[in-house]
């Protein structure tokens, strides 16, 4: 237990067993694996600091050596998961004072990230030249995410008591463990448990392919165990095929995404389909394309104020 440790034990002791104790269980696998990633960059660049060594300077000196192969935003993440640790080893007296208090969080300059995403007719392309046939595969897998914007865990969990056929809506409330033992998992946040509307075509589609299927089973999922890289090998195939540029089943959300901001779609309504947490998430993610669409506003603003002339 914790009451047991000393503040001459090491920091790396210390931080594995707070999060045992308070992490484990209480939060979604793919959170804790960077509790514990975290505590294997601790291992790695102070494995002898004590507890009652740690001060402002030995604090700051770790981040500082954390931020020399990271970028700032994953600097951050690293000083919030082992800020809760140290600010409870604080309260329980075994460091004297709050270390962290005043950090500053350094990184690298973060690398350009172009998202890669389809525009309007390389779609098309790809989804004229999809296999769908009678029963479920995983054309209509790649379909539906295209038609959706789902991410890939939320598409896998799909059963068809998701689908309101008379409402033209599918339900998402669960994700699938597909990098664990499988499974049914929580949504990423609260805002992902949403409600998507679809179109009628695929209503029709899916209508009938679910029929007959267990209601409360994924239509996706088979028995042997199921990989992202499988899909996207899938998908790849399909896009040298169809002679467009290759992109990922995650692609395919983006190019859900930027379609709808294209076409008018205010970012409100993206990001709630989308499930994102906030607008500012949805903003952040496709910059570029708002930057795009607000340089064809201004072209429009002039275009409209010439015009009164």
């Amino acid at each position: 237990m914790l009451s047991q440790i000393k503040n001459t034990d090491l920091l790396t002791m210390y931080y594995e067993q707070w999060v045992k104790i308070y992490k484990e269980g209480a939060i979604r696998k793919v959170t804790l694996d960077k509790y514990y990633m975290t505590q294997t960059w601790l291992e790695k660049l102070v494995p002898s600091l004590r507890l009652c060594d740690i001060t402002r300077i030995t604090y700051q000196q770790l981040i500082n050596d954390y931020a020399l192969n990271h970028e700032r935003q994953t600097t951050m993440d690293f000083h919030h998961q082992l800020k809760g640790a140290i600010l409870d080893a604080v309260d329980e007296g075994l460091i004297e004072k709050d270390p962290t208090r005043k950090v500053i969080i350094k990184g690298k300059t973060p690398t350009t990230k172009k998202i890669k995403f389809l525009n309007q007719f390389e779609l098309h392309t790809l989804l004229i030249n999809l296999k769908l046939t009678q029963k479920i595969n995983w054309d209509w897998f790649i379909l539906l995410v295209a038609k959706t914007g789902m991410r890939f865990s939320e598409a896998l969990a799909l059963t068809p008591k998701d689908f309101d056929f008379a409402h033209q809506s599918l339900t998402i409330s669960k994700t699938w463990d597909y990098k664990g033992n499988g499974g049914f998992l929580p949504t990423k946040n609260r805002s992902s448990v949403r409600k998507i509307q679809i179109d009628w075509q695929t209503v029709i589609q899916f209508s009938e392919l679910v029929r007959g299927l267990p209601s409360e089973q994924p239509i996706f999922i088979q028995k042997e165990k199921i990989y992202n890289s499988t899909v996207n090998d899938i998908l790849e195939r399909h896009c040298k095929l169809a002679k467009i540029p290759t992109i990922s089943v995650h692609g395919l959300r983006h190019t859900h995404a930027s379609l709808l901001l294209f076409a008018g779609v205010s970012i409100a309504s993206v990001a709630r389909r989308l499930g994102h947490a906030s607008m500012t998430t949805t903003q952040k993610t496709y910059l570029h394309i708002i930057q795009e669409l607000e340089n064809q506003d201004i072209d429009l603003v002039m275009r409209s104020i010439s015009n009164l002339s």
